[in-house]
């Protein structure tokens, strides 16, 4: 697929796809969302890549869904299901990698820019970021996610909060919350992401898989049962994977590990 609604980007092992349409402050049209959807399949099949970064060109994130695609739907309402669905299998898409993603936030991240934040295992945002649900401000309300995401993030008093009265948050505010892994000034981004995925590189991208895949899915399961898949995932890693006898072997050796 051609991209023009986005970048993509790959270099030492980590790739970046950044929406790009600053002009509609990347809202999310359905063209933008095939074509970020193409890019996430197409990075997780590259077996060199163990990161992921998702951006936004311009002067923000992203602002959300495109609510002039949306004013579309209210002539022919059967366009409104296949647009959610496309969103939601994308954000998931991100979450299935197997690899992290990293959402990088300047500018702000509301309603579907902050369902995209969500869907990304950690996020970096400025400090003067604004970040937020603001769904009900337009007579709307989540459909990518938020009512689901949010409160597991937060805990519920303080989603319901910015859920209901449609309020942002700043980027500090964000990691106090725990929305953000960190907050940062904007000219200390890259340096602060290049603290993340500098490590990432060198980690087995098998081993990567495992902690994600066995995180997320122990996070919604009780706790004796989480660690009874993670039982299980360890001994399937340990016995199938090539990685853990080359990690054991070099630290004897006291080397890098090659993965």
């Amino acid at each position: 697929m051609e991209y023009t609604n986005i970048k993509l980007e790959k270099e030492n092992r980590v790739a970046t796809i950044r929406l790009n349409r600053p002009d509609a402050l990347n809202a999310l049209s359905p063209k933008l969302i095939a074509e970020f959807s193409s890019a996430v399949g197409e990075v997780g099949e590259d077996e060199s890549i163990k990161a992921l970064v998702v951006r936004g060109e311009g002067r923000a994130f992203c602002a959300g869904a495109d609510l002039t695609y949306f004013q579309t739907t209210f002539g022919d309402p059967t366009l409104l299901p296949g647009y959610i669905s496309q969103i939601n299998d994308t954000f998931r898409q991100i979450e299935d990698l197997p690899f992290p993603a990293i959402a990088v936030v300047h500018g702000f991240a509301l309603a579907g820019g902050l369902e995209l934040m969500m869907a990304c295992d950690m996020a970096l945002v400025t400090d003067d970021a604004r970040v937020g649900d603001q769904h009900v401000n337009f007579g709307l309300m989540p459909g990518g996610g938020s009512t689901q995401r949010l409160p597991r993030r937060i805990g519920l008093q303080r989603a319901m909060e910015l859920l209901t009265t449609g309020k942002w948050i700043s980027g500090a505010e964000a990691v106090d919350w725990g929305l953000a892994l960190r907050a940062v000034p904007s000219e200390s981004l890259d340096g602060e992401l290049e603290s993340i995925i500098g490590p990432l590189r060198t980690k087995s991208r098998g081993g990567l898989a495992m902690i994600k895949a066995v995180t997320l899915r122990g996070m919604g399961l009780p706790i004796d049962d989480g660690i009874a898949l993670e039982s299980l995932a360890f001994t399937q890693y340990m016995t199938t994977s090539p990685h853990p006898a080359e990690g054991i072997k070099a630290f004897i050796e006291k080397r890098q590990p090659e993965f």
